[in-house]
């Protein structure tokens, strides 16, 4: 079987410029636009980072489904952890959070420095960024000095007008109707 990744149909200078992304809003669907991003990119050969910043376990139907994916797409894949098995709040957030959120953060800072990917996600970092646990003015300076070619994506509620402000793509995802409102819990396979 041939691996997608050798095929001389793939152009591997993708129009040579990559952008920044924020998802962000109140609404579902951030982190799960990404997601898609990311198996489209990796559909075309390309090397993803996502690190997943206040989410740690193992109860995520993605990562499931990222560990299945065929060895040839796999091997263009980083997936990182960085936070604890619980929602970290302002009224819960620890060192321990800060801790774990700052080990995503410094393997992020140098991946985008290197250049060493094509895409990186920066999943829940706008949220990482509001609770405090990454300084956006470090945030701000490491993707100024992105490369030109790397596209980042950063999702998560809350994010921070100075973010927005040097992002090229913003999506605000704004609630319209949500079956929470109503008690249903989150549901595995839809909301996790």
């Amino acid at each position: 079987m041939t691996n997608i990744c050798d095929n001389n149909l793939i152009n591997p200078n993708w129009a040579k410029h990559g952008y920044i992304q924020v998802y962000t809003g109140n609404g579902k669907g951030k982190t799960t636009a990404s997601l898609g991003l990311a198996m489209r990119a990796l559909g075309r050969c390309w090397k993803v980072l996502i690190v997943m910043f206040t989410k740690g376990g193992d109860d995520y139907g993605e990562l499931k489904s990222f560990r299945n994916l065929s060895d040839e797409i796999n091997n263009n894949l980083t997936i990182v952890q960085a936070g604890l098995d619980r929602i970290v709040y302002t009224d819960n957030k620890n060192d321990l959070d800060k801790e774990e959120v700052q080990k995503g953060w410094q393997l992020a800072k140098k991946a985008i420095l290197n250049d060493e990917y094509n895409l990186i996600i920066l999943d829940e970092a706008n949220i990482a960024i509001d609770l405090g646990l990454i300084e956006l003015e470090e945030v701000l300076d490491v993707l100024k000095h992105k490369p030109e070619d790397m596209e980042i994506v950063l999702t998560g509620r809350n994010a921070r007008p100075e973010i927005i402000e040097i992002a090229h793509l913003v999506s605000e995802i704004t609630p319209v109707k949500h079956y929470w409102d109503t008690g249903i819990a989150a549901r595995e396979g839809i909301e996790y």
